[in-house]
């Protein structure tokens, strides 16, 4: 198995990862090649310029990557944030038994036995939930051990080759099906083999960085969910203590007897309220005590949790993701290689286009669909209006001709009746003798 090591710890004596043997890292390399068992050994040089350090295997490197094809589909994978609150449940009431017994052991008179033995059921139930707390982040914490640990694991080795292709990559996936099972289900392993797979089926550098930072994203989403039932304590701790706190207070007020005049009834009551008042304030203080007490590591490991995956997405993004090509960047000889990729780039664009195309075409079917329901009804319109007021002309004709005739009609029938008495008169006239008289004009001097 192949290890990665800073420059400046060559010469140093570690432990490995793998099987916890003592090593010595070389003093001029960084890259410790070390325990030669035949199922971890790195494959052969496919493509890279460097060679392997391991000891001879007793197997060859074919038989041992044809039996790691042959397990493909990926292991199966454990929680690596949630531990088994039962197991910490088991480990908080251990915990729990251990400190009252050591509470016991300091005897009556004693401020500590005193507070967690003395103060009613809140103390013993802040105390369990304070170690079952710590029990959880005792849990977490040998997780994030194991997590840290993957992390030195050489699991893109120089010597498969210096760039990750479509002809290398199942080379690199089986050099991670190959790590010892205890190493490999880590959330880097499980991650960079994920990408590798997908690589392997897709051969597009963009969608396995879409799918690192989709995975990440998960990361971060469940390492946030892992701290769902330490809040819970964070929470109920302190609520807890402010219980206790009512039921002193309550108790302390209820001891107060002020109906005689004994003074030793008295002083026994005030001696009550007393221990009432010592328990409403020791639960309030242990509770939160405990909860600072248990806020200090669990913001630690959220801290350490946080780095850890900090460090796989730099891995991912500076390691990883440079080294694979999926032909978009070739500049050479490979002219297939560049065919294709323009294939896919003019097959792209004009998909795009079309699409775009299509749009625009249903655009203009609906604005060509708009001005004909538009130039419809404005016609409509205007034919309504012509035919309103051609029937208000005809009307206004009709009306008027009418006037008119009646004008007509009752003149001529007054002119008829005025010829008629016309003619009677001249009738008349006719029968009889008009004689006429001139009368002679008298002058100004006259003497008539």
């Amino acid at each position: 198995m192949q290890l990665k090591a800073e420059p400046e710890m060559a010469g140093k004596v570690v432990r490995c990862p793998g099987c916890n043997t003592k090593l010595q890292i070389p003093g001029d390399i960084a890259t410790l090649a070390g325990l030669p068992s035949p199922s971890n050994l790195p494959p052969p040089s496919s493509g890279g310029d460097g060679t392997g350090t391991a000891s001879a295997p007793e197997q060859s490197y074919e038989s041992t990557f044809e039996a790691a094809r042959q397990q493909r589909g990926g292991w199966e994978e454990t929680d690596p944030c949630n531990p088994n609150p039962w197991v910490a449940l088991a480990i908080g009431a251990v915990a729990t038994a251990a400190w009252y017994g050591l509470m016991f052991a300091l005897g009556h008179g004693n401020y500590l036995h005193d507070m967690f033995i003395e103060r009613t059921w809140v103390n013993y139930a802040e105390s369990f939930f304070f170690f079952w707390a710590i029990g959880i982040l005792w849990l977490k914490g040998q997780k994030l051990r194991h997590q840290k640990t993957a992390l030195y694991l050489d699991v893109l080795p120089v010597e498969i080759g210096t760039e990750i292709n479509n002809e290398n990559v199942a080379s690199f996936i089986d050099n991670l099906y190959a790590l010892p099972a205890r190493l490999r289900d880590s959330m880097m392993v499980n991650r960079i083999r994920k990408g590798l797979e997908l690589f392997e089926v897709r051969q597009n550098n963009g969608e396995v960085a879409n799918m690192m930072g989709a995975q990440s994203n998960i990361d971060g989403a469940r390492i946030g969910g892992s701290y769902s039932l330490l809040k819970v304590f964070l929470w109920a701790i302190p609520i807890l203590g402010f219980i206790g706190t009512v039921m002193g207070l309550s108790s302390a007020i209820g001891s107060i007897n002020l109906n005689t005049e004994d003074m030793g009834e008295i002083m026994g009551s005030i001696g009550k309220v007393t221990s009432g008042l010592g328990t409403a304030f020791d639960t309030t203080l242990l509770g939160l005590v405990l909860a600072m007490l248990l806020n200090f590591p669990m913001n630690a490991v959220v801290k350490a949790e946080d780095d850890n995956l900090n460090n796989i997405d730099a891995f991912c993004n500076e390691i990883l993701l440079p080294r694979l090509n999926d032909g978009g960047g070739i500049a050479g000889g490979d002219t297939g290689g560049m065919m294709d990729t323009l294939v896919k780039a003019v097959a792209n664009a004009q998909k795009e286009f079309l699409v775009d195309l299509n749009a625009l075409s249903k655009n203009v079917k609906e604005q060509v669909e708009n001005l004909d329901k538009r130039a419809a009804a404005h016609q409509e319109r205007v034919d309504t209006e012509f035919a309103n007021a051609l029937n208000r002309m005809r009307e206004d004709m009709t009306n008027a001709i009418k006037d008119s005739v009646k004008t007509t009609t009752d003149y001529t029938r007054a002119l008829s009746s005025g010829i008629q008495s016309l003619n009677n008169v001249l009738a008349q006239l006719g029968e009889k003798q008009v004689i006429i008289h001139q009368v002679k004009k008298k002058g100004w001097f006259s003497k008539d």
